[in-house]
């Protein structure tokens, strides 16, 4: 459920768009690691967000500015700098339990999907890990740990995924999202954060994968949510998505994605799902339904 803080386009073409004053060699530098790493694109109108997500990382390496970054991330003097700018520019935005309905109608489909097995979810671009730490609460309140479906959670940015295994939240996290009576049943308080008990961030498997250039995790899954992330790819790795979504969804399983996202016009290997509204299925499936 990971937002990245950009969008679309060739930031060089407006070099004066970073508030910082980058250099337009310098926006696309970036711009092109961002695509090659991820086959996310920075909008020319949003490219300023580039100081807002990269300020925290320009201040642990004591440097001024973005054209700073760059040329320490082009002399090769410092090797793990690459990982770290993809890290904040990916980093995303995310809460518990977002969409609320989404979660109802995913608890009806899995009952109806795989009434006599244990169902396989996979939260593709878990961010800091609340989709998937909410499913895990859904199942678990309503199945039980024995009945839980295995719930895989991938990200490309292994700081979100690092934070996600931790299951620590502050207030204002903890907060978005999530009742008073489960924050309560599921996370422990420490100090001014919370932290997520041992009984439920074992339900989830995170794994660090990269949704375009990587495989997807091993199996087939019932339902796969990939939400507010196909927004933010190039077209080339968009389709390359779809059809790694494709190749993991079981037949008769259900595609997720978020409130702004369809399936209609970007690709043919998936279809509105006639029996859950807001959902996509296999275009065979449906055809054969």
């Amino acid at each position: 459920m990971i937002e990245s803080h950009l969008a679309v386009a060739n930031p060089a073409a407006h070099p004066g768009a970073s508030g910082a004053g980058a250099s337009a060699g310098t926006l696309t530098v970036l711009a092109r690691l961002l695509e090659a790493r991820t086959g996310q694109q920075i909008a020319s109108s949003r490219a300023w967000r580039l100081d807002v997500a990269l300020k925290p990382l320009l201040r642990d390496r004591e440097m001024e500015t973005l054209d700073q970054l760059v040329d320490t991330l082009l002399d090769g003097s410092d090797p793990a700098l690459g990982d770290r700018i993809i890290d904040a520019l990916v980093n995303g935005e995310s809460s518990f339990f977002r969409d609320q309905p989404v979660f109802d109608a995913i608890a009806e489909a899995v009952t109806a999907i795989a009434p006599d097995r244990r169902a396989r979810i996979w939260s593709a671009g878990c961010a800091t890990g609340q989709e998937a730490l909410s499913l895990a609460m859904m199942f678990a309140e309503t199945a039980g740990d024995a009945s839980c479906p295995e719930l895989v959670a991938t990200d490309v940015s292994e700081a979100a995924l690092a934070r996600a295994r931790t299951g620590r939240y502050n207030q204002f996290e903890i907060q978005r999202g999530l009742p008073v009576r489960r924050m309560m049943r599921w996370f422990d308080s420490d100090g001014a954060d919370w932290i997520a008990k041992p009984e439920l961030t074992r339900l989830v498997q995170y794994r660090q994968s990269n949704l375009v250039t990587d495989a997807p995790p091993a199996g087939r899954f019932d339902v796969i949510l990939c939400r507010n992330v196909l927004f933010y790819l190039a077209a080339g790795a968009k389709a390359k998505v779809f059809a790694s979504l494709a190749a993991a969804l079981r037949p008769g399983g259900l595609l997720v994605l978020g409130a702004g996202e369809t399936v209609i016009g970007q690709t043919g290997l998936f279809v509105p799902s006639m029996r859950y509204r807001g959902f996509y299925e296999h275009a065979e499936t449906n055809r054969h339904a």
